[in-house]
């Protein structure tokens, strides 16, 4: 293939990255079930792709003839289904990292948090969850050679967002404190459902400001889901709606080229002390949690301010350690 034609491809690939779903109106779908769609978060083409026959026929004032109509209309739209692998190389071109403050750890992930991948940080409580979180919040909006920078959004569910933390770390990185708190958008979530109802607003929001945002932070992801199912008899209904919600997020992420970092909570596990384990905690959210997260990083403390970070499952990154300790500006390089 000549340089010329991967040059159109990464050209072309610009133009449909956002294929506005306004463009159906050009195919017999009316502007009012347009509107109903962008309701329910569906706002490009690949998005509509995105969503199964049932789910678009769940949408009120959509009916199954009308579903048919919009699948036909966004499969002539979308690109054939299969690519060839130097595509998909001059696609991924535009996949960036976000660098964490700690030299250490930004080669344990190879750069910094992929953007189009979910990555999870989980461990136990004081391990560095929430001020990771906090310093991509700020990290994020600071361009790089190969980066332009962005806002955040960040879906807090525990309560532990902080804007005098981002101030900190702004001072850290000589940014403007209030410049870096109006890149940052927050959304307080108070149930599980509430949790999926505001990444359609995400969604929504991602759209409308094209390629203006860069990174989604849900700290965390399980704990509403806790307190809103108990027991094993709720398990198996759970355990559905967080692969909805997983769903949800690899295809933001995906759909408009945002980082998404998700932090994650751990349980004692009873039945490790049979099998000699050496430590007996896991995160939780079972193998759904485990097979949605493209990147998983174990924390775990270390001497004083020190934490170590683990790569606990990768596609493409070696089972590695870094130590990193966290600061009054945020994560930042291990203290001797």
């Amino acid at each position: 293939m000549a340089d010329s034609d991967v040059a159109e491809l990464e050209v072309e690939e610009e133009e449909s990255f956002f294929q506005d779903i306004d463009i159906l109106q050009h195919h017999g779908v009316n502007m009012a079930d347009i509107k109903k769609l962008k309701s329910a978060g569906i706002c490009t083409i690949k998005g509509v792709q995105m969503t199964t026959r049932k789910r678009l026929s769940a949408i009120k004032g959509i009916s199954d003839a009308k579903m048919e109509k919009i699948k036909e209309a966004a499969q002539k739209l979308a690109v054939a289904g299969f690519i060839t692998a130097l595509e998909v190389s001059v696609k991924r071109k535009c996949v960036f990292r976000i660098p964490l403050g700690s030299s250490d750890l930004n080669n344990l992930l190879g750069g910094g948090v992929e953007s189009m991948a979910i990555t999870e940080a989980f461990g136990e409580f004081r391990t560095g969850k929430t001020q990771m979180s906090h310093t991509l919040c700020v990290a994020c909006q600071i361009p790089t050679d190969n980066y332009s920078g962005g806002k955040a959004v960040f879906i807090d569910t525990e309560n532990t967002f902080r804007p005098d933390r981002l101030r900190a770390i702004a001072d850290r990185f000589n940014l403007d404190q209030e410049a870096v708190l109006g890149n940052v958008l927050y959304a307080r979530a108070y149930t599980s459902e509430h949790q999926m109802e505001l990444l359609d607003s995400v969604a929504a929001k991602f759209h409308e400001e094209g390629g203006v945002f860069k990174l989604l932070v849900v700290d965390s992801i399980m704990a509403l889901f806790r307190v809103d199912f108990s027991g094993r008899g709720e398990l198996a209904d759970r355990q559905q709606k967080l692969a909805a919600m997983l769903s949800k997020l690899q295809k933001i992420s995906e759909e408009y080229n945002v980082a998404v970092f998700i932090t994650n909570q751990m349980t004692a596990d009873p039945g490790a002390a049979l099998s000699f384990q050496a430590d007996p905690k896991k995160p939780i959210g079972g193998h759904i949690l485990a097979h949605a997260s493209t990147t998983r990083v174990m924390l775990r403390k270390g001497r004083g301010e020190n934490r170590i970070a683990k790569i606990y499952d990768s596609p493409d990154l070696p089972e590695n350690e870094a130590t990193f300790s966290i600061t009054e500006g945020g994560i930042s390089d291990a203290k001797e």
